[in-house]
């Protein structure tokens, strides 16, 4: 089943003290690159994070937004700088009585200075159960981003047998279209010989002009190699693996002979079809491109 590039899932997990939410979202990219928005005390665990997350995903450009809400994650404790705070104290009583200021060095004074009381933070226990639920969320995440992204794969698989479709009708109109450009081409040779010579026509002369022409403006083979580049990308749509890259790859490849056709073309007809094939082609490459 072919997945699409781009999608969205989103895992919440509870327990008495905490709520984590990891959220995924994808787009189109040519390799697998993954970014996480994790809060610093967790980055220890991105990268097991990062693995579970690419056990479900192959290509794209994956976007995780982690949040943690609850209290007691962080212990906060207050600590006073005891020999800053009596230098603080020794330096005010200097300045007081060096200048005869009548003001008593109060406590506001003190704790004005800078650095005498320091927050510090430490990480609660409790962090080893968070970080198993935010695995545990990776997991459900990624799993919910890969079902949305099969969905839509689905809808892509119809859109794309749709224009393969299309393509196999305009390859039969070339089919038909191909011997009658010959024929067209005698017809004209023929009436341009008259314009410009009265004697008698050399038949076998004209008919050489007219196999050479043949030679040159034949499409079979050009048709035969679509028809099977059409095959193979069928094919490569039931593969259970990623195949945007062959599929990309099969669209190139048509490009190439539907151009082949172009420049052969010496009908008003096969032009027209190579232009709508050409058309079709672009649409499909724009599908291709949001593929695994």
């Amino acid at each position: 089943m072919i997945k699409s590039m781009t999608g969205f899932g989103s895992s919440t997990k509870e327990s008495e003290s905490f709520q984590v939410t990891v959220e995924l979202k994808a787009v189109n990219h040519r390799f697998c690159e993954i970014n996480l928005r994790i809060p610093r005390s967790f980055l220890h665990i991105e990268d097991q994070m990062k693995k579970r997350i690419q056990g479900f995903i192959h290509r794209g450009r994956i976007e995780g937004f982690i949040n943690i809400e609850g209290e007691g994650l962080i212990a906060k404790t207050l600590k006073v700088d005891w020999t800053l705070l009596d230098q603080y104290v020794h330096a005010l009583h200097q300045v007081k009585n060096q200048y005869s200021i009548p003001e008593e060095v109060s406590l506001s004074h003190v704790l004005k200075q800078e650095g005498i009381l320091q927050l510090q933070e430490t990480e609660d226990h409790s962090l080893k159960e968070v970080e198993e639920m935010l695995l545990l969320c990776a997991d459900e995440a990624a799993q919910a981003l890969l079902s949305m992204r099969r969905r839509e794969g689905g809808e892509l698989k119809k859109v794309l047998i749709q224009y393969i479709d299309e393509l196999k009708r305009s390859f039969k109109n070339l089919e038909q279209l191909a011997p009658k450009v010959v024929q067209h081409y005698k017809e004209r040779l023929e009436k341009k010989v008259k314009e410009l010579y009265t004697g008698p026509v050399d038949e076998n002369r004209l008919l050489q002009e007219v196999v050479i022409f043949s030679d040159k403006a034949d499409i079979s083979e050009e048709i035969t190699r679509l028809m099977s580049h059409c095959g193979q990308f069928l094919q490569s749509l039931e593969l259970n693996e990623p195949v945007g890259r062959k599929l990309d790859f099969l669209i190139q490849e048509m490009n190439r002979e539907v151009n082949t056709i172009g420049s052969k073309a010496n009908d008003q007809q096969i032009a027209q079809n190579v232009v709508e094939l050409k058309s079709i082609l672009e649409k499909m490459r724009e599908q291709v491109q949001n593929i695994e």
